[in-house]
């Protein structure tokens, strides 16, 4: 990468950002920078959900901070992002950095003593330092990252101690963020050097196959898939599956039990797993085949046994005794995408692969997709262009197909025709049919969460293509929720701005029995006398919201269908020219 491309990507990162600011005026630069990498680190599987909040305080003579969390991995995992933007590609001096982690390690501190009560309580630091001490006796490690447009050539560093748990640092600088995003990539490789930490696998390899893949059998230390889980967790199992991870169900609790119990017998009763790579370095030694390293390693089933592994190992279960067979499937790098789907739906026998864990690939995302790029908005008013909503079916795809142009003037054409405020992706598009579904409580479970029902609750990997009825309608949802974010936005408030307009959409498509979405699109706006309506449902709204049953925390509060109850319940007299509307 030279440093031309470098600081293209870096200029480029930073209208991201600032694009991101005007669709979320209420966004800091900062906050949006980390939801901008958040979301790619979520499509990468280093993250599950990103919840972002930023807070700096004084405390004991020192200064806690943070920019955003999530609790993951069962609730035994607390990951916990810092951020410094602004550094445009410039060095992030090491000071910095180390200032950085000492202060988010300071504030989980901050949360294990449980001092949310130092904050103001209607405030989202509030909930979130309460909702880590809450959780805070399942944990059993912290995982920091660090957000940064600098340069550190720094990855990870060595793990630690935070506030009485294990704790990996991995730095996410300008330099790693280029190789992730740039060019449409949805994925850093995972490179994996079994003989540095220190095993001797021994393998068998097969001929290479009619497609050009072959395979490798081998016999895993329980210990080494439970240390591979600890360091990659789920991003283990990213690449087109989203496995059954908790140790809930027959076959899981089978496990434990094994490897509890019985250690010995776990090579004899467990089915292994199967894997895919990219890579494998292999040394021939007298002892036979032995597998040094792998690149892109992605179990594609085994993820509950992988899971379970390391669970025990958290517990302090000795694995020496447990041994794991495993199928690794070596593909080439033009039959990847392909090749594992397939493979994944084949090889799972423990618990099976639904069809929801097949996303983005699925005749509905390309058909919306389809229709995205094929339905033009007649222009209103002043507007003397056609426009069009621009579907990002994946993270990236826009500025990918931006970027094919090779002249300015096309860029902006391109721009003029799928202007960045049209853009939408997957858990947008969630978002927006449940909010207007009266399901405003799955909403706010956050962007991952909301697709994730929304793909299983409506089986969209087995939907059919939509109908362009349908993609209009749902822009007209879309609109809707974005014109109702912005209004209440504006109110200043202060905190739950997501929540609050989840609930008031919900509430005013309710009271009103729907809207004319064919009106909406043709449109392209709220009409004016709802929009007039919109401040007085959302303080209606935001009182229920602030005033959760015994005091709790009122984005958990949000979460609840209890809480689109008493909303509903509060209830809202249209004033008669939005009836007449």
């Amino acid at each position: 990468m030279t440093d031309g491309e470098l600081a293209a990507f870096t200029a480029e990162l930073r209208r991201r950002v600032d694009d991101r600011v005007v669709a979320e005026p209420e966004l800091m630069a900062r906050d949006a920078f980390v939801t901008v990498v958040g979301e790619h680190l979520i499509d990468d599987g280093a993250l599950d959900d990103l919840e972002t909040c930023y807070l700096l305080a004084p405390w004991q003579n020192r200064r806690v901070e943070v920019a955003g969390y999530d609790i993951t991995g069962d609730g035994t995992i607390l990951h916990l992002v810092t951020a410094e933007y602004g550094m445009d590609g410039e060095p992030l001096k090491r000071e910095r950095l180390t200032q950085l982690v000492r202060r988010v390690g300071a504030f989980a501190e901050f949360c294990r003593n449980g001092l949310h009560e130092q904050l103001e309580r209607s405030s989202p630091a509030y909930d979130m330092v309460e909702r880590i001490h809450s959780a805070w006796p399942q944990l059993q490690m912290i995982k920091i990252f660090v957000f940064t447009d600098g340069k550190t050539g720094l990855r990870r560093a060595e793990e630690a101690t935070v506030a009485g748990l294990p704790t990996l640092v991995n730095v996410w600088d300008i330099g790693r963020l280029q190789k992730l995003i740039s060019s449409g990539a949805q994925q850093e490789d995972i490179l994996i050097d079994v003989a540095k930490m220190g095993y001797e696998v021994q393998c068998l390899e097969s001929p290479e196959q009619a497609d050009g893949y072959r395979c490798l059998m081998a016999m895993l230390p329980g210990k080494l898939l439970a240390d591979l889980y600890d360091e990659h967790h789920s991003r283990l199992l990213q690449r087109n599956v989203r496995a059954y991870l908790q140790a809930r169900g027959k076959v899981n609790k089978g496990i434990a039990e094994t490897i509890k119990e019985q250690p010995g017998r776990f090579l004899a009763y467990n089915n292994g797993v199967s894997a895919t790579a990219r890579a494998a370095d292999l040394e021939r030694t007298s002892n036979g085949l032995v597998l040094r390293s792998l690149t892109e390693l992605q179990i594609v089933n085994g993820g509950q046994t992988t899971a379970s592994l390391h669970h025990a190992a958290r517990k302090g279960i000795d694995l020496s005794d447990v041994t794991v067979p495993a199928k690794i499937t070596l593909i080439p790098d033009d039959r990847l995408d392909s090749m594992v789907p397939e493979i994944s739906r084949y090889a799972n026998s423990q618990n099976a692969v639904t069809p929801a864990d097949f996303e983005g690939n699925s005749r509905f995302h390309v058909g919306l997709e389809r229709w995205s790029r094929t339905t033009w908005v007649t222009p209103l008013g002043v507007d003397v262009e056609q426009t069009r909503w621009y579907y990002e079916r994946v993270r990236g795809q826009y500025d990918v197909e931006k970027n094919k142009f090779t002249t300015a003037a096309a860029r902006r054409k391109f721009d003029r025709e799928n202007p960045v405020r049209q853009r939408f992706g997957k858990t947008d598009a969630a978002k927006y049919e449940y909010a207007y579904s009266l399901r405003p409580e799955v909403v706010c479970q956050g962007a991952e969460k909301c697709f994730r029902t929304w793909t299983s609750d409506e089986g969209l990997a087995e939907r059919e293509a939509p109908d362009d009825v349908y993609f209009r309608h749902l822009v007209a949802k879309g609109i809707v929720f974005r014109q109702v974010r912005i209004i209440i936005q504006k109110q200043n408030f202060g905190g739950y701005l997501g929540q609050t307009a989840a609930h008031t959409v919900s509430l005013i498509v309710h009271t009103l029995g729907g809207l004319d979405l064919d009106r909406l699109w043709r449109e392209q706006a709220l009409p004016e006398a709802i929009a007039a309506a919109v401040p007085d449902v959302a303080k209606a709204v935001r009182r229920v919201l602030t005033s959760p049953p015994s005091g709790g925390n009122v984005t958990e509060w949000a979460k609840k269908t209890a809480c689109w109850e008493r909303v509903r319940a509060v209830g809202w007299a249209p004033p008669s020219d939005v009836l007449a509307g």
